[in-house]
């Protein structure tokens, strides 16, 4: 990754630099950022500073980190999810706090050195580090992951997206009320000009289309589902932000003053796609996370 620069803001004044860079990329863990601070991989003003320094407004922090090794991925026993498998795709059930693929600071325990583990034939078109990943869903998003699994399929899989005949519905918890029941979001997103670690709606930003329903509601926080027609980096998480709704828990797009669920209160609960060889439509589903549920449960009560 090249050099990167960034700019503190009055919101992220006096938080620890640690979990200012995390928020830059959720493949990047803080034990790994802190290690960078010590190497000198992240200097503040030009200067070193301690993995415990608290960032303050309009420092500018210079980000160089060390160049992913051409990795050798290790299987690993993570006890999959796989919810469907034939010879040419699985869909699994990605847990919350799972990086998708190898980056770093997470060289191992991601979905990636599991599906090593449970599988040996995966596509590679996607290289030594992501085998077999048509997609991905952030590393604080639970749910469904289509893989494919030689690349005839990883080709039609991917063709399917950029079709947008992939199926893709969230489930999200959302600050606020949201009065009407339906709604289409459709607003352009690219790299926020004025914070480069975050992305944001942009007047020429690539097209984004995120369709929600109400799915209940619990005084200041609604439960949607969103239906992706596009799939952009953070879309339903910027969309939902951008309408003055955003996501419960969420460290990068969310309020201040949020729950601590360890991150944004996000599930891929539907995937639908056609398969390559069969040509059948199939569609799968993976029930809401315990922890999302008791969640649910306790904004019940209260209300």
């Amino acid at each position: 990754m090249e050099e990167l620069t960034i700019h503190i803001t009055e919101e992220q004044a006096g938080d620890r630099i640690d979990k200012v860079i995390s928020a830059i990329d959720e493949d990047w863990s803080r034990s790994q950022i802190s290690n960078w601070v010590k190497d000198g991989a992240i200097k503040v003003n030009g200067e070193t500073v301690k993995p415990n320094y608290k960032v303050r407004i309009g420092d500018g922090i210079i980000i160089t980190p060390p160049l992913l090794e051409e990795l050798d991925v290790e299987p690993e026993d993570l006890d999959l999810d796989i919810v469907y498998e034939d010879e040419d795709v699985l869909v699994v059930n990605k847990p919350k706090d799972m990086v998708v693929h190898p980056a770093p600071g997470h060289a191992n325990g991601t979905l990636v050195n599991g599906l090593m583990y449970h599988c040996t034939d995966l596509s590679g078109i996607n290289g030594i580090a992501r085998p077999g990943i048509v997609h991905r869903i952030d590393k604080d998003t639970s749910g469904l992951l289509m893989v494919a699994k030689n690349d005839m399929a990883h080709a039609s899989l991917v063709d399917q997206l950029v079709e947008k005949t992939v199926t893709r519905k969230y489930v999200a918890l959302v600050h606020g009320h949201i009065a009407h029941d339906k709604g289409t979001i459709e607003a352009p997103i690219a790299r926020d000009p004025k914070e480069r670690q975050k992305m944001a709606v942009v007047d020429k930003g690539k097209h984004a289309v995120t369709h929600f329903t109400v799915l209940e509601r619990f005084g200041n926080f609604t439960l949607v589902e969103c239906r992706l027609e596009t799939g952009r980096t953070h879309q339903i998480r910027v969309h939902l932000r951008y309408i003055g709704f955003p996501l419960v828990g969420d460290p990068k797009y969310g309020p201040r003053k949020t729950m601590d669920i360890g991150g944004q209160a996000l599930h891929a609960g539907v995937v639908g796609f056609i398969h390559p060889r069969s040509k059948e439509y199939m569609e799968f589903s993976a029930p809401l996370p315990a922890e999302f549920e008791a969640l649910l449960e306790t904004l019940r009560e209260e209300g």
